[in-house]
């Protein structure tokens, strides 16, 4: 099952994506968060109300194409929606990595920090059902504010150096009364980074992922599927300028979801009650690999047929203004 949200008229909704270019609206829902509230009040699976409370139909093709779809799930602060992510999780991503690393690493080491990181993974990343495995990478990337709509534009600041985008799945959780972790679904995502700034020293990490994102446009319920395939493509003038095809889900990956969950949530700061979390899995497939740079006006285009419409999303530049100025004395 799939879930969208969307605006329209003023109004907000929920709804199950069909196959045919409709949606089936959700009676007494206005927000995915709220149905997962009330699949944790009334112990419900979350696939289950969504199917009693289907309503009547709505042109969701046409929503899409009004920009009336929403992000598949947000928060009313946006403060208390946090966005995170982990790296080097697909095999792969180890390669890409590296080769932005490796004209600063020290010769003399056999292996960059990347690939130390990678083959933790790749030998303590999938534990047993139960257990804790090797930790992987981590990062912050923002609240709920750098959330781009599907559709919408992905803002590159003035300080930035490149734009360019990260292809991923993520998941979506949401943290029950008792402050425990609840996995809503997934959502195709563009994790968006400067990766020049990134190359220029592995510790600009931290800086290169304080970046807007998009995720949707539509949440995919249940388990993750074992094997994803995908392609990401930017588009220029009307034509794809560069596309590449790219694979997540466990058989892609050298982490299992299970551990990349457990570190995340093992921190009693991120299991506030209420709080929504979208937390990307990692990727290895990037334009900036093979050499190219988006520009101002590019159109990003993500498509997996397992998360239904392609996410799109357009390059721009923010406003000289955007970011605070050097803080003043009180």
């Amino acid at each position: 099952m799939r879930l969208i949200q969307f605006e329209s008229d003023g109004a907000r909704g929920a709804g199950i994506v069909g196959e045919d270019g409709l949606a089936r609206v959700l009676r007494e829902t206005k927000t995915v968060r709220d149905l997962a509230l009330r699949a944790i009040d009334e112990s419900k699976p979350i696939m289950q109300l969504a199917q009693s409370l289907a309503g009547g139909e709505a042109d969701y093709e046409g929503m899409l194409a009004r920009g009336e779809v929403l992000p598949p799930v947000d928060h009313p602060d946006p403060a208390r929606l946090m966005v995170s992510g982990t790296g080097l999780t697909h095999y792969g991503s180890a390669n890409t990595r590296d080769k932005m690393h490796a004209d600063n690493a020290d010769t003399s080491k056999p292996q960059t920090d990347s690939m130390r990181m990678f083959q933790i993974g790749v030998e303590g990343g999938k534990p047993e059902e139960g257990k804790t495995g090797a930790q992987p990478e981590w990062f912050y990337k923002g609240d709920g504010g750098i959330v781009a709509h599907p559709g919408g534009d992905l803002l590159t600041p003035p300080f930035a150096e490149d734009g360019g985008e990260e292809p991923e799945i993520a998941g979506i959780y949401i943290i029950d009364g008792k402050g425990a972790p609840r996995r809503i679904g997934f959502a195709l995502g563009n994790e968006f980074s400067d990766h020049i700034m990134e190359k220029r020293n592995y510790l600009y990490l931290a800086h290169s992922k304080l970046r807007p994102c998009s995720i949707g446009p539509e949440l995919l319920t249940g388990e993750l599927p074992r094997d994803i395939q995908g392609e990401s493509a930017i588009i220029r003038g009307g034509r794809k300028v560069w596309q590449q095809p790219f694979a997540s889900g466990e058989e892609n990956m050298c982490h299992s979801v299970a551990n990349l969950e457990r570190h995340h949530f093992k921190y009693g700061l991120f299991c506030r009650p209420g709080d929504v979390h979208v937390h990307f899995f990692g990727t290895a497939t990037l334009s900036f690999a093979d050499g190219f740079r988006a520009e101002d006006g590019d159109v990003f285009e993500i498509q997996c047929p397992a998360f239904g419409r392609a996410l799109r999303n357009t390059l721009r530049a923010a406003p000289a203004a955007e970011g605070a100025a050097a803080p003043s004395m009180l």
